[in-house]
């Protein structure tokens, strides 16, 4: 990703879907990444779902699901045009 040089980026890899790689100074894992134009509203719907918000980076916020599993809420990266196209809207 342009100036976030921890990422790799996998263009391609699911089409529709921006997909990289973060290189992380911790022990091995992986997490989901959920792209939003809305990282407040989305955080706070999944805090209503079980996950625990744990800290900030940037404009991402780094939550811990009841499984234990780590994923961010990100703002959009993707093409918003197919972002909206692709999106899922949850009521």
């Amino acid at each position: 990703m342009p100036g976030e040089a921890q990422f790799t980026s996998l263009p391609g890899a699911f089409p529709g879907l921006v997909t990289a790689i973060q290189a992380v100074d911790d022990e091995p894992r992986y997490h989901v990444d959920i792209e939003t134009d809305d990282v407040a509203a989305e955080t706070a719907r999944l805090v209503a779902l079980g996950a625990v918000e744990l800290r900030r980076w940037l404009d991402c916020r780094i939550l811990r699901a009841p499984g234990g599993h780590l994923l961010c809420v990100i703002p959009l990266h993707s093409d918003p045009d197919t972002f909206h196209r692709l999106a899922r809207v949850w009521d």
